[in-house]
C-alpha cells in the first residue's frame, strides 16, 4: 500500500478556532476507529510470542490476495500446532482472526526493483530472523526486462544479507501461471533462481532456495496468478520444511 497525501485547506479567521477543535475531536475520534479496526502498532507488536523473527516478504502473494493471509495463515498455524513459536515481522498488517500474528511485508502490484529500493529500512526497522521472499510475479506479469529480472533478484539478495548478515533469507522460485505465455516467461526467471541463490550461498551468504513453483499446479490458483486457499497450504508447507530444517532446529 501507497502512501499519499491528503488535502488541505484554509478557512476565514473567524471561527477558526471553533472549528478546529471540531475537526480535531473528529479526527482523533476517527482515528481511533481506526485504529481498533486495522490494528495499532503496538497490538500487531503484541501478538508477537517471543519466538523466530519471521518477515514474509513479496508481493500480493505475500500479501494474501484472493484469500486473506495467504500462505502466513497456515504457516503460523501449522507452526503453533507443533509447539514452535515465531514472531513474523514487518510494516504491513492484516489477514483473518485465526492468523496469530498479522505483520508481514507483501505489497501488492510489486517488482523486484520496487521491493530492493525499500528493503534496507524495513529490515533495519523489523531485524528478522528469517525472511521468506518470493518475489518475481510482477516482473512476468508487467513484462519487466524478464530476461533482467535474475539480475535484479541477485542484487536484492546482496543487498538483504548485507542489511541482516546473520538472518537466513530462503528465495523462492514463483508459483506457477495459467495463461502459457505468462508461464513461458516465468520459466525462464524460474530457471535462473537457483545458480543466483547458490551464486550467493557460495559466497558465505546465508541464503536457501526453496522450490515453490512445483508445489502448486494451476487447479491451485484461483484467478490465473494468485494461488487458492489450497495453494497456499502448498505454499506453507515448503515455507514450513525450510524453516524447520534450519533456524527452528
Amino acid at each position: 500500500m501507497r502512501a499519499s497525501n491528503s488535502p488541505s485547506s484554509d478557512g476565514p479567521a473567524a471561527g477558526r478556532s471553533t472549528r478546529g477543535r471540531r475537526a480535531g475531536a473528529l479526527c482523533a475520534s476517527v482515528a481511533a476507529a481506526c485504529v481498533l479496526a486495522l490494528g495499532a502498532p503496538g497490538t500487531a507488536s503484541a501478538e508477537s510470542n517471543g519466538g523466530l523473527r519471521i518477515m514474509p516478504l513479496g508481493d500480493s502473494i505475500t500479501d494474501g490476495f484472493n484469500v486473506p493471509g495467504g500462505y502466513r495463515t497456515p504457516l503460523w498455524q501449522r507452526a503453533a500446532a507443533d509447539g514452535l513459536t515465531d514472531d513474523f515481522v514487518g510494516s504491513q498488517f492484516n489477514g483473518p482472526p485465526e492468523l496469530g500474528d498479522h505483520d508481514h511485508e507483501g505489497h501488492s502490484g510489486w517488482r523486484i526493483d520496487e521491493v530492493d529500493a525499500q528493503i534496507t529500512g524495513w529490515l533495519q526497522a523489523a531485524g528478522p530472523r528469517s525472511v521468506l521472499l518470493h518475489i518475481g510475479t510482477n516482473d512476468v506479469v508487467q513484462d519487466r526486462d524478464v530476461a533482467g529480472a535474475p539480475g535484479r533478484l541477485s542484487a536484492l539478495i546482496d543487498h538483504i544479507t548485507t542489511a541482516a548478515p546473520d538472518a537466513d533469507l530462503f528465495v523462492s522460485d514463483i508459483v506457477p501461471f495459467s495463461d502459457p505465455v505468462l508461464e513461458q516467461r516465468a520459466a525462464a526467471y524460474n530457471g535462473a533462481v537457483p545458480g543466483v541463490v547458490d551464486a550467493w550461498a557460495a559466497q558465505g551468504r546465508h541464503v536457501h532456495f526453496v522450490p515453490m513453483h512445483d508445489a502448486l499446479g494451476t487447479e491451485d490458483l484461483a484467478d490465473g496468478v494468485h494461488p487458492d486457499a489450497g495453494g497456499y497450504a502448498k505454499m506453507a508447507d515448503r515455507w514450513y520444511a525450510a524453516l524447520s530444517a534450519g533456524p527452528w532446529i
